[in-house]
């Protein structure tokens, strides 16, 4: 699938592990170890996209599903290729095959401190729905947010 200027989105894959672990480290204090990426790979009932531009992973989202809800686990952006739509294009793909299977709420955790991500999520319609206290490892709080799909 192409979206914005040349980017394609598409499933994760084995091959991408490294290019998904760098970019995680580069964008969170506390990243993921790369075989939780790989366990996630492997796993029942996942969603793991990533989008690439010129053939390398610019930004990637990880996301389960049970029953009718979806919990979206990791999104990232590589910090040059921000503010392009990146993401917004990642949770359309991610709200689409949430539609398409029957799921009706779709969640997500975000810092406290980070405004920024709250306020994105909220204009996908996203809202906070509760404070999860110390969730992060170094004890900040995070905001639960959700959107209900319509039927």
């Amino acid at each position: 699938m192409k979206t914005k200027a040349d980017l394609e989105i598409s499933d994760a894959t084995a091959d991408d592990l490294d290019a998904i672990h760098t970019l995680e480290v580069s964008c969170f204090p506390a990243p993921w170890r790369r075989d939780f990426f790989e366990s996630e790979l492997q796993g029942d009932s996942r969603l793991h996209l990533v989008a690439r531009r010129d053939g390398s992973v610019v930004a990637y989202v990880f996301a389960m599903w049970f029953f009718d809800e979806m919990h979206v686990n990791k999104i990232a952006v590589a910090e040059s290729e921000r503010r392009k739509g990146i993401a917004d294009a990642l949770m359309d793909r991610c709200l689409e095959f949430a539609r398409t299977n029957g799921i009706s709420t779709v969640s997500l955790e975000v810092r406290q401190s980070n405004s920024g991500a709250q306020a994105f999520y909220e204009h996908l319609d996203f809202e906070p729905t509760y404070i999860r206290p110390r969730y992060y490892p170094d004890g900040e709080a995070a905001v639960v947010m959700v959107r209900h799909l319509p039927w």
